[in-house]
């Protein structure tokens, strides 16, 4: 087993790739009770159509967040979510469009409620009866999400930006597409994307690192499997498909996001960086400490709620900014003329140097949140960078990285807006 220490910021990060291709990340907390573990699988919502071999596979959309559901049912006809509540951990699990995971975190009994957690999520058992059970169950969250405007924002600006990518539709499917799932689907595609090569185990915990490995090597298959290769659909053009998508709900306010498509950088340190830039650009001309930010929420175009992101999936990568807002689309040609200024001007020093060690503050406090840093290992493993690795690529990063970000993205045409408006008095 791999040993990466980084005595700047006091953490040791074991790393192995077990026989049967799992890859493993271990952090060491000897002095805490407290644990937290997660299991994922490299599949998530936006994952549809893949190859194995030489034969392409389409699936309905919906299936990895439906086996997200079903997976806590046991051959034995116990829940998982029940033995490991009934063990004192908080289990949880969820589903993005590019990973599904399953976490628990408690303070005792942890290899057992490890060796639970492994069993369940590698032994699939499904019914024709318990499969159509929770399509009326999914069914009804479809319908419910459907009204929620924090997910109809967010889905009307996929599809205002992206042509072809999956990440366009819900994680969930509609109420059509999950119809047509059947438990042989779900024994498929568990077969395909839970085998452990397409799969890591995340931990915060007080065991040794070889302790974990040796538990898992117990509780899960010996041999490596394929891993599939994914088709997202035809590569997206770098401008919008729509400039703006408007629709009427039952908001007290009006909800916006803006987003902007960015070439995701290749996989490895070069995908750590581009985060790290975009982070630093994005705090530095919209954080909370911004001149931006500031004179925006002076004039109430803002509330506390605004914030500015980027977001990795299904093969892309989206710049997202938003809130609610009187007015988005003041707001938005605000940003815009931020980005401009920043282009012709650059990022003022004193203010980068700020942002920076902001940063650097906040992700050190993360590191104190054991589900937090597990799930960004999980996200490190997938995009085969070493996590902690970001305190030294801080260092790196200059104004002028982030600025040309910033002016290479924020512009007009490349920028797709979603709002939210309350349903008119007319109505």
């Amino acid at each position: 087993m791999e040993q990466f220490e980084y005595p700047r910021v006091g953490e040791t990060v074991y790393c192995e790739t077990l026989e049967n291709g799992l890859r493993l990340r271990v952090v060491c907390k000897p002095d805490f009770q407290r644990s937290f573990a997660v299991f994922a699988a490299n599949y998530g919502g936006g994952d549809r159509r893949f190859r194995l071999g030489d034969d392409w596979i389409d699936t309905p959309a919906g299936v990895a967040h439906f086996l997200e559901h079903k997976m806590f049912d046991m051959p034995d006809g116990d829940d998982a979510l029940f033995a490991l509540s009934r063990a004192g951990a908080e289990p949880n699990a969820f589903t993005s469009s590019d990973i599904t995971a399953y976490h628990f975190e408690c303070t005792r009994d942890f290899e057992d409620n490890l060796r639970t957690l492994l069993r369940f999520v590698s032994t699939p058992y499904f019914t024709p009866e318990s499969v159509q059970k929770e399509q009326g169950i999914i069914g009804q969250e479809i319908r419910m999400g459907e009204d929620d405007p924090d997910y109809a924002v967010y889905v009307n600006l996929m599809q205002c930006l992206y042509a072809h990518n999956p990440i366009r539709e819900s994680v969930a499917g509609t109420v059509e597409s999950i119809a047509e799932i059947t438990s042989e689907t779900l024994y498929a595609c568990h077969k395909v994307f839970y085998n452990p090569s397409n799969m890591a185990l995340c931990v915060v915990c007080a065991l040794p690192p070889e302790r974990v490995a040796e538990i898992a090597r117990e509780m899960l298959p010996a041999a490596p499997g394929p891993v599939p290769e994914i088709d997202y659909g035809p590569a997206e053009a770098p401008l919008p498909c729509r400039a703006e998508k408007r629709v009427e709900m039952a908001v007290s306010a009006p909800q916006f996001l803006l987003g902007v498509k960015v070439t995701p950088a290749e996989k490895g340190l070069p995908l750590l960086r581009q985060k790290i830039v975009a982070e630093l650009a994005l705090r530095a001309l919209a954080g909370h400490s911004s001149k931006l930010y500031q004179d925006l929420y002076k004039e109430g175009l803002v509330t506390d709620d605004f914030g500015a992101d980027m977001d990795y999936a299904s093969g892309v990568a989206t710049l997202l900014a938003g809130g609610e807002s009187r007015d988005p689309e003041q707001v938005r040609d605000r940003l815009l003329a931020a980005a401009e200024q920043v282009r012709r001007d650059g990022l003022d020093r004193a203010v980068f140097e700020r942002t920076r060690h902001a940063a650097y503050g906040a992700w050190l406090r993360g590191l104190d949140r054991f589900d937090g840093m597990c799930i960004d290992l999980v996200d490190s493993v997938f995009g085969e960078y070493p996590l902690l690795e970001l305190f030294s690529l801080l260092d790196e990063i200059t104004p002028e990285e982030c600025a040309a970000f910033l002016a290479g993205h924020l512009t007009a045409e490349r920028v797709a807006l979603s709002v939210i408006d309350p349903v008119s008095k007319e109505a």
